[in-house]
């Protein structure tokens, strides 16, 4: 059976900490987890035919990296590569240059391919010379694509994802690789599973860090807020937010409650005749509740930072009444290594490397 667009492809469930030996079919296998568009790309049944790229969700993406579409033209007839496309600019990752390439289209798009050049990791395959793969073992379809590789002698913009079965390698990796932007974690496969597509039959384990942010306003009702909208100041001493909370729910609803101030009527809040939307990059608005900027919260961060805000909703950790808006670091700073939970990646000082692949493929994927 050949594989027609669109395919579901397999996805991952968030887990707070590595899974033991024997939670996936076969040997764990570790790849890092990249922070930029999941695409499977399909080159044609036969030549001459299209490529096409499609997103996670169906759409086609073709007309938005043509870059990408030149250099899939060499590679071999009926294959089906399931990745990650990433963008540098200036040699490093860019979420805001994928975000501009994938809105871009025609001459736009030809232009920004110059300057912002896409690239594909490549993880899995569900289908190698018109061959389905979907039940074959992962370490099966991983001898496969590390052929293609190999026979096409594959450089940039093709990037095999780097994988470990080594778990102490995989946890250093967590903690070295991670610093890179781009870098989330780790996805954890087993090397017996078969491509499940749609199917959470993956494990994810982002990295999170402590930081603190300052609440200038809520969602829900001052006496029982449902999410924080957090900010820092800037050097010009301006409020900017920098990112939302997951929902709150029971004590951490009323903790809060407990220590909030309402803002004033006409004491010139930062935020007033500010719009904030539902999510990153919605347009969705998003009804909030503003509060006097005085009270600080250390949250959980991932490492998804754009323009000084966290892209995804971030966890209250608790609330930090003694320490002052003064000691929040600035707008733009980088937050710092979080303490592990049980049973978390533990994050290693860093000595004298033992192991290769210390550092990520970012300078030439």
């Amino acid at each position: 059976m050949v594989l027609r667009p669109p395919v579901e492809p397999m996805l991952a469930q968030a887990r707070e900490a590595l899974p033991s030996p024997g939670a996936l079919p076969g040997d764990l296998v570790f790849q890092p987890k990249w922070d930029g568009f999941r695409s499977v790309i399909f080159t044609p049944d036969s030549s001459p035919g299209l490529v096409l790229l499609q997103s996670r969700r169906g759409a086609f993406l073709q007309d938005r990296f043509p870059d990408l579409v030149r250099a899939a033209a060499h590679l071999p007839d009926g294959w089906v590569l399931d990745c990650e496309l990433i963008v540098t600019d200036q040699g490093a990752m860019s979420f805001e240059g994928l975000q501009r390439r994938a809105a871009a289209r025609g001459r736009t798009a030809a232009r920004l391919a110059d300057i912002l050049p896409a690239h594909a990791v490549v993880f899995d395959v569900l289908q190698a010379d018109g061959q389905e793969l979907l039940t074959t073992p992962y370490a099966e379809r991983r001898a496969r694509i590390e052929g293609l590789f190999s026979a096409c002698q594959l450089a940039a913009p093709w990037t095999l994802c780097p994988e470990t079965t080594d778990t102490a390698l995989a946890r250093e990796w967590f903690t070295t690789w991670t610093d890179v932007p781009g870098i989330e974690g780790l996805v954890v496969r087993g090397s017996r599973q078969r491509y499940l597509p749609g199917a959470r039959a993956l494990i994810k384990v982002r990295r999170r860090d402590s930081a603190e942010a300052i609440i200038g306003a809520i969602t829900g009702t001052p006496d029982h807020p449902r999410g924080l909208v957090l900010g820092r100041f800037d050097e010009a001493g301006v409020l900017r937010a920098v990112g939302r909370s997951t929902p709150l729910r029971g004590d951490a609803s009323r903790r809060v409650a407990a220590r909030l101030t309402p803002a004033g009527q006409g004491r010139g809040h930062p935020w007033e005749g500010v719009r904030f939307t539902a999510s990153w990059g919605s347009r969705t608005p998003l009804d909030v509740v503003l509060v006097e900027p005085e009270l600080v919260a250390e949250i959980e961060v991932d490492t998804a930072q754009e323009r000084g805000a966290w892209r995804h909703p971030v966890r209250l950790a608790r609330l930090r009444p003694d320490i002052s808006t003064g000691d929040v670091p600035p707008f733009g700073a980088v937050a710092r290594p979080g303490r592990p939970s049980s049973g978390a990646v533990r994050r290693h000082r860093r000595g004298t490397p033992t192991r290769p692949h210390r550092r990520p493929p970012v300078e030439g994927p």
